[in-house]
């Protein structure tokens, strides 16, 4: 478990910088706006700022103020943040990220969770904090080999928190981390206190269970269906050819950028464009990462991986057993998946807290981590009363 800290060599950006200036831009169709993909014009204007007005030295001295560490678990380097609260009694969690995120996501709950004595909440509602990096995502990656199925992860980061002395601890995530989550709390049940959900798709549903739904709820799904056809392309492709889509994101920064950005934009409480939801520069650290690392691909690779438990699966996943521990969940209504409770109860049968917002998107911590925080605090204080 070895200390880290990022030292980017200037050539990579000096890199980065001629190749953002010498972009081929392609034509676009008029009108479109964001109905065909990310816009000629805003992106030419996000990538001139990004070659000259962004400052990666001062992101990197940012992120590099958190304790950084890696550890070799089942033959991949894991990097992972580990705060731990200033407050003893602290109770231990590990936040999973998802597809297109990083630890950048929670950099603004990272104070309030770790030191809420500091941020005007109460001493008993802090947590020692343990934010790992996906495999192949990031600072975690590139991958050396395949085989990094969700379960995979869930089994890592169990034997993550053994290593770090936690036998107590929350799970919480969001994305590929809700999954991940689910998958921990059933595989180390003796050590995880509860779960806690940002994201939970809701799954198919039957003709009868359909006439069953109430009009608010048949909205619900209807808006869940119709945006899924038109914001999935992402998830077809890189379950199916991420290698293909790989030499795009590893050679350009713009193919790279559009193609996180576009999420940024589809997936959050955005009015136009995704700095109407979060901070233009935590949005371009995040893809840095990405970028920097050259795991455009080897992200990609996560969901060929997994292809059999996402949504565009052609037979239905395995049914997991259901976790004999507490879940929570928080839905926001900007977020791509808006689950209905008496279908996440199906796999999730003890719900304790079940929140729904009216504001805030697909990245809760970037977009409102006032709520994400709150939500988690009344989470864990459920917990703790039994």
């Amino acid at each position: 478990m070895v200390p880290y800290r990022i030292e980017v060599p200037q050539e990579a950006l000096d890199d980065l910088d001629r190749r953002l200036a010498a972009t081929r831009w392609p034509g676009e169709m008029p009108g479109a706006g964001w109905d065909r993909g990310a816009p000629v014009g805003y992106l030419r204007t996000l990538a001139e700022y990004w070659r000259a007005g962004y400052d990666w030295r001062a992101a990197e001295a940012e992120l590099n103020r958190l304790p950084q560490f890696t550890t070799e678990i089942d033959g991949a380097n894991i990097h992972y943040v580990h705060v731990r609260s200033p407050e003893p009694d602290a109770t231990p969690m590990i936040i999973t990220h998802g597809w297109p995120g990083s630890f950048v996501e929670y950099l603004d709950v990272i104070g309030p969770l770790t030191d809420p004595r500091a941020h005007g909440g109460s001493p008993e509602d802090a947590f020692h904090l343990v934010i790992p990096t996906l495999p192949g995502f990031g600072l975690s990656g590139p991958l050396r080999e395949p085989g990094w199925s969700m379960p995979r992860v869930a089994g890592a980061w169990a034997q993550l928190m053994a290593r770090l002395g936690y036998d107590r601890y929350v799970a919480q995530g969001g994305d590929f981390g809700s999954w991940v989550t689910v998958m921990l709390a059933g595989m180390d049940h003796e050590h995880v206190l509860g779960g806690h959900l940002n994201f939970l798709p809701t799954p198919a549903v039957t003709e009868s269970e359909l006439a069953q739904l109430t009009e608010a709820e048949q909205e619900r799904l209807y808006q869940f269906w119709r945006t899924s056809g038109q914001l999935a392309g992402h998830l077809y492709i890189q379950s199916t050819r991420p290698q293909t889509l790989g030499y795009g994101l590893t050679d350009s920064p713009v193919g790279q950028l559009a193609w996180i950005v576009e999420k940024f934009k589809d997936w959050t409480d955005s009015a136009k464009v995704p700095e109407d939801a979060v901070d233009r520069d935590r949005m371009l650290t995040n893809v840095m990462l990405y970028w920097l690392t050259s795991t455009g691909a080897s992200s990609a690779h996560f969901y060929y991986e997994n292809a059999a438990l996402l949504p565009i699966a052609t037979t239905p996943p395995p049914e997991l057993p259901p976790p004999p521990l507490p879940f929570g969940v928080a839905v926001f209504p900007y977020d791509v998946g808006q689950p209905i409770r008496r279908f996440a109860e199906r796999g999730l049968p003890n719900i304790v807290q079940w929140s729904e917002y009216d504001r805030g998107g697909h990245f809760p911590a970037m977009e409102v981590p006032d709520l994400f925080v709150g939500d988690l605090r009344a989470f864990a204080a459920k917990i703790r009363q039994g």
